[in-house]
């Protein structure tokens, strides 16, 4: 049996921008995908603080050093620039493994910069 357990968070970074003319997904700056341990095209979740939603979406890789969060296509209706964002992946994991992982979090600064 296998339960699905956080893997990672990348913790209150700000939208930067919005494309709604777009075929979807969510651009992460790749430094933070890269110490978030993600990979482009990987499912998340993404809460917005700001409105309380809560949607899934796929990593597209954003321009490294950029703090770039931009929502893409229909995702782009659910937040606004400015908006404070959680995304999070998650992985199927035995429940013995669970009782050791630790997730991956990472809290940047507000220009969404590692610190």
């Amino acid at each position: 049996m296998f339960i699905e357990v956080l893997q990672a968070k990348i913790h209150n970074v700000r939208l930067t921008q919005t494309e709604l003319n777009y075929t979807g997904s969510i651009t992460i700056d790749e430094n933070l995908i890269d110490a978030a341990g993600m990979l482009p095209n990987q499912k998340v979740m993404i809460v917005n603080n700001n409105n309380g939603e809560r949607f899934e979406t796929y990593i597209i890789k954003g321009e490294r050093n950029t703090g770039i969060i931009g929502l893409n296509g229909a995702a782009a209706r659910k937040g606004q620039v400015g908006d404070e964002l959680i995304i999070m992946t998650f992985t199927y994991l035995t429940p013995e493994e669970a009782k050791t992982h630790q997730p991956n979090n990472l809290f940047p600064d507000r220009n969404n910069r590692l610190v």
